[in-house]
Parts: structure tokens; C-alpha cells; sequence
């Protein structure tokens, strides 16, 4: 195929996993959901994908290249496809006529010879598997460690390690959750530096032959609030923030875009053990721009938790669609739900509570209780929570109560 024909067929393949997936409009995906995509891709398939490949596949972050047979082998198997080849033979896509007019009379040379070939190399294999004596490995002599090099950010991480010999050339440290890409690793190496651009509680994990062997996690705080500018891969800063409002140049920075970019303000940091499922959190937000690629005035509430997260998406009614909620383990898209419910109008000051009772999650508008559900695994204790709009936005108080201790962790009005 040549590379109009190559990326209609990789378009294709997107918009199956798209639909699989259900989490609504791929435009709208933020980095969050690359991490998971890349988590599950890797469950799924056994063979990891950073989420910076993925970003760049899903034209997030501009690359000169095509993805790689064996990225595009491993979209397909998600897709539910065998590999690559199988897709493009297969997917019920309809191909430019050159392809029409130069493969499928060439058909009855390429099978019988794809066969031949087939035939060969299974029998390499089998003689290579037969001679060949696989080791087992030893879990208890491998260490793994890794700790944050500053307070600041960015943050540079030392990984420190002990392989034991391990003979693989598959070796790899899952920075999934970071725009910069996943670090390969030689089997005599003994030490490894990656950069983290957010603040946030991560699970580095140490990954050989598709198969994680050590986890550690690493806790990387803000040290206060902190604000972003979520360019990619490197975000703009605006540190010692006093309050969660965005300078008036940053602003005018953001609505001279001509690409949609969220803001975050994060707040990461240690909360006493309180539980992500016993816990209100009460506070006032207004969405500050609203023109052209923001007109839905998306925002998202990230509470975060040592084992996963609650995602609480607003919008204007009209964009519900493309709205995508995570309590934890349950994830409702918005192109599979009525998630209207969570429909705000955040051109002014909005009062929200969302609270959290023996896992039921209830969120609320100026009193009014706009949706409840349930979701089964705990997120762990709380760790930071972020606040992220689509365009700029900005929050006026945040009060957080340990529900079961009746307890006020945060009250801050800004």
C-alpha cells in the first residue's frame, strides 16, 4: 500500500478501537486517557505501547513518520484482529482502486508464496524452540528501585536496578503516565533517568518480555498548587500560584490557539490516609472562555487516589455527548450513556459537591443532585486532586471532609 492507502486503513483501525472502547470523541481524549488506553492495549495484547506512540498515532503529537509494523500489528490485535495483515485483508473498509486493481490480481502469487514462506519460517522456529533452553526467572534476585532527584518540576527519576543476568532483549521501565517515551533497557544496564512533567502518585513498573516483574511506587508532590498550560510534551508552568486563576496573559495565550489545549491546577500532595471512598468535597468553579474550540466549556474534577482516580466531567448540554466519566474501575462514555445529567452552565460561578459514600459517588450543582452510581475497586487514599479545563477556567473554594472522621482536610477560598 502506499501511505494514502496505509492511513486511510490506520484510520480505520482507530475508529474500531474507538468504538470497542466507547469513551466518546478521540479529540477529546486527554492524557489521562492514554494512560489507560496504553494499559489496557497491554493487558490485552501482551505488548506495550507508550503513550507517546499512541498519542502520536491518534495525532496528538505531531510526527513525521508512520507508525511501526509492529505498533500497527499491535492496534490490530486490540482491534480484534491478528495482526496488521489480517486487518487490512479483512476490515470491511472500502481501499482506493489502485489497491483494488494491483493486489487482488496478484492474489493467487501471494498466498501460495505467503504459505511457502509460512512453512519455512515455522520450521526454523520449532528447530530454534527445540535447541533452545528458556530460564527461568528468578524474581527474588531482581531489585528495583527508583526516587525523585528535586522538589521541583519538571522531575528527573533515578531508577536503580539489579536484572541478575536476566538474557532478554525485551526489557523495559512502564513510565505509561508520561509524554516521554517508555525507557528500553540493556540487560547489563544497572541504572536508568526519566522525566516526569507532572505531579502525581505513579506505579513505575519493570517490565521484561511483556511480563511485569517489580512495581514501586513513586510519589512526586507539588508542592502547594501548581498550574499548567498542558502543551505537548511539555507543559507551561505557573508556579507559587496564591490564587487558582490564570494571569490575563496566560489567557489571552490560550485563546490566540488555534489548536484546543486544557489547563490544570494540581494539587498533590499527602492527605492523613483519607479514604477516596468516604469523603466530601465541596467547591465553586467558573469556566473563563468559552469562544470558538472551547464553546462546550469542558471541565473535569481529578480526584486522585494511590490506586486509581474519579474523573467528574461538566459541560453545557449540547456537548453531553462527549463527555467521559471515570469512578475508578467503571468508566461511562458519554456515546453509551445519558451523562446529560451532568449538563452546567460554568459561564458563571458554579457551586459543586461531589461526595462519596461506601463507593457511590453523588454529585451535586447549587444543591441540586445531578448524578449517583457505584463502582466496585477502591482508589486507594486520597493524594491530590486537579481541577482541568478545557480553554481556562478558574476556582474560587475548595473545602475537603474526611467523612468518616468527620474531619476538614482543606478549606480554602481564593
Amino acid at each position: 500500500m502506499n501511505q494514502s492507502e496505509d492511513d486511510i486503513m490506520i484510520k480505520a483501525c482507530l475508529n474500531i478501537i474507538e468504538q470497542k472502547l466507547g469513551w466518546g470523541d478521540s479529540s477529546q481524549w486527554h492524557h489521562d486517557v492514554f494512560v489507560e488506553l496504553s494499559d489496557l492495549i497491554q493487558k490485552d495484547t501482551k505488548t506495550l505501547l507508550s503513550t507517546t506512540t499512541l498519542k502520536r498515532v491518534w495525532g496528538k503529537i505531531q510526527y513525521p513518520h508512520a507508525p511501526s509494523i509492529s505498533t500497527l500489528n499491535t492496534l490490530s490485535q486490540f482491534a480484534g484482529y491478528a495482526n496488521w495483515r489480517e486487518f487490512t485483508n479483512k476490515a470491511n473498509v472500502k481501499k482506493p482502486s489502485w489497491f483494488e486493481r494491483k493486489v487482488h490480481p496478484n492474489l493467487g502469487i501471494i498466498i501460495p508464496s505467503a504459505a511457502i514462506l509460512a512453512v519455512i519460517f515455522i520450521s526454523l522456529f520449532s528447530m530454534v524452540g527445540i535447541k533452545t533452553k528458556v530460564t527461568p526467572i528468578d524474581l527474588s534476585k531482581i531489585e528495583f528501585r527508583c526516587h525523585p532527584v528535586t522538589d521541583d518540576l519538571p522531575n528527573s527519576v533515578v531508577f536503580d536496578f539489579d536484572l541478575n543476568h536476566t538474557a532478554s532483549d525485551s526489557i523495559y521501565i512502564q513510565q505509561f503516565w508520561d509524554p516521554s517515551k517508555t525507557i528500553k533497557i540493556k540487560s547489563e544496564q544497572q541504572q536508568a533517568t526519566g522525566i516526569y512533567y507532572y505531579p502525581g502518585y505513579f506505579r513505575a513498573k519493570l517490565v521484561i518480555d511483556g511480563v511485569i516483574i517489580k512495581e514501586r511506587d513513586l510519589f512526586i508532590k507539588s508542592q502547594g498548587w501548581v498550574a499548567t498550560v498542558d502543551y505537548e510534551p511539555i507543559p507551561k508552568y505557573i508556579k507559587q500560584i496564591k490564587t487558582l486563576q490564570l494571569p490575563l496573559n496566560t489567557i489571552n495565550e490560550i485563546r490566540s490557539s488555534e489548536r484546543p489545549i486544557t489547563s490544570t491546577y494540581h494539587y498533590i500532595d499527602d492527605f492523613k490516609a483519607l479514604s477516596g471512598d468516604d469523603f466530601r468535597l465541596q467547591t465553586t468553579i467558573k469556566n473563563v472562555y468559552n469562544d470558538t474550540w472551547a464553546v462546550c466549556q469542558n471541565a473535569t474534577i481529578i480526584i486522585v487516589g494511590t490506586k486509581s482516580a474519579h474523573m467528574i466531567p461538566f459541560a453545557i448540554s449540547g456537548c453531553a455527548s462527549n463527555l467521559g466519566m471515570m469512578m475508578s474501575d467503571v468508566y461511562l462514555s458519554g456515546k453509551e450513556h445519558d451523562l446529560s445529567a451532568l449538563s452546567v452552565d460554568l459561564s458563571k460561578l458554579t457551586k459543586l459537591k461531589i461526595e462519596v459514600i461506601n463507593k457511590r459517588i453523588s454529585v451535586f450543582a447549587d444543591n441540586k443532585k445531578l448524578f449517583s452510581s457505584t463502582y466496585n475497586a477502591s482508589i486507594g487514599n486520597i493524594v491530590g486532586l486537579r481541577y482541568r479545563f478545557l480553554g481556562a477556567g478558574e476556582v474560587e473554594q475548595i473545602r475537603l471532609t474526611n467523612l468518616s472522621e468527620s474531619e476538614t482536610l482543606i478549606d480554602e477560598h481564593f
